[in-house]
């Protein structure tokens, strides 16, 4: 086998970001993938001419105007806004918490009316050092949204009481008090027009490509392969889980082709009862605003997760992030291996963050 000037372990985001940078030095690449395809989380497939987020929804959204300008020479991007629908037994919510969910939770009209409400929920709680994650949450938002919109959904996505949970995951609930359902406040937002596979197979022309390849088999055959390797699988895996194993939260997906236009008229809809095993149901279509005659939807379920799974979350916790930050440690000692991405440096990562810290890495290996 050749030699490369770098192995990126990982065709990801962040993988295709940095061997795009560095072909464009004039460095070569060769890129392998553990699964059968490129493009990690953010792979589309195509099922009835829709383009399917095979790893959940991925909806790009960023301040960063840099970033922007940078996703932007590899697709250009529709005008979607993100703003999902929340079901509670039969009752059916807006997200993020706004003008709209509190009109139709309390049948107010006015700003004023629904922080009046919110307030005495939680002055009826004197809740003053939240002990967990469920008080924690009713010291923010009061009894009605807590209930309806975060109990259920949260102790689905963790597997765990809300009650057993750190307070510590909700740092803060963002109450808005306008009628304004965009999920996000970012700047910039919408979905790559034709999905998100394209982008990553520009960023990968020009490198060598090898899918369904472990890289600790890889690497026992092939030990000189490169002069670096750039790895973006799990740290503690790479070392062989020698200071224990960093926890997940890994997700399901169960996907299916519906003989109809359009099932629930939104793409991003939320199960928040604790009873519903699915967390939500996206319906891909309507990211690109597809008039399809058939419809895809997946139901995804989270789930707890164990060795050989998909990690998806990075469950950081104290116990986890002090393993985590001894296996940085022991990193830095390992010479020419750069780690990165979500799970080389186990952190839940955006897409637009993980594009800056390509970049960022990418300055620090070749300067301007």
């Amino acid at each position: 086998m050749k030699k490369y000037d770098y192995l990126i372990v990982g065709a990801g985001l962040f993988g295709a970001v940095f061997a795009y940078e560095a072909m464009k030095r004039g460095k070569t690449c060769l890129v392998i993938e553990r699964r059968d395809h490129i493009a990690g989380n953010i792979y589309c497939e195509t099922i009835e001419d829709i383009h399917v987020h095979k790893y959940g929804a991925h909806i790009f959204h960023t301040s960063n105007q840099e970033v922007w300008n940078y996703i932007n020479q590899f697709a250009a991007f529709n005008n979607y806004i993100n703003s999902p629908i929340a079901i509670y037994k039969d009752e059916l919510y807006n997200l993020p918490f706004n003008m709209n969910t509190f009109s139709k939770m309390w049948n107010i009209r006015t700003p004023q009316e629904a922080k009046d409400h919110i307030a005495q929920q939680i002055a009826a709680l004197n809740i003053t050092e939240p002990k967990n994650l469920e008080e924690q949450a009713l010291s923010l938002v009061g009894t009605d949204v807590y209930e309806k919109l975060i109990k259920g959904y949260t102790e689905k996505q963790w597997g765990r009481n809300c009650t057993d949970l750190p307070s510590f995951i909700i740092k803060r609930l963002p109450l808005r008090f306008t009628y304004d359902n965009n999920y996000f406040n970012d700047r910039y937002q919408g979905i790559p027009i034709g999905g998100y596979t394209p982008i990553v197979e520009k960023m990968l022309a020009g490198a060598d490509i090898l899918t369904n390849t472990d890289y600790f088999e890889f690497i026992k055959e092939h030990p000189d392969v490169a002069d670096k390797t750039v790895f973006t699988g799990q740290i503690d895996a790479f070392f062989d889980y020698k200071l224990g194993v960093l926890e997940y939260r890994s997700v399901r997906f169960e996907t299916e082709v519906l003989d109809c236009e359009n099932y629930q008229g939104n793409a991003v809809v939320n199960y928040t009862e604790r009873e519903v095993p699915y967390t939500r149901i996206i319906e891909h279509k309507h990211f690109e605003f597809g008039k399809q005659p058939k419809t895809v939807i997946s139901r995804e379920y989270s789930s707890e997760w164990k060795k050989g799974d998909e990690p998806y979350y990075p469950v950081n916790n104290e116990r986890n992030n002090q393993m985590y930050q001894e296996y940085q440690k022991l990193a830095e000692t390992v010479p020419n291996v750069i780690f990165g991405g979500r799970l080389g440096q186990y952190k839940y990562y955006d897409m637009d963050k993980v594009i800056a810290a390509a970049l960022e890495t990418v300055q620090n290996e070749f300067g301007a």
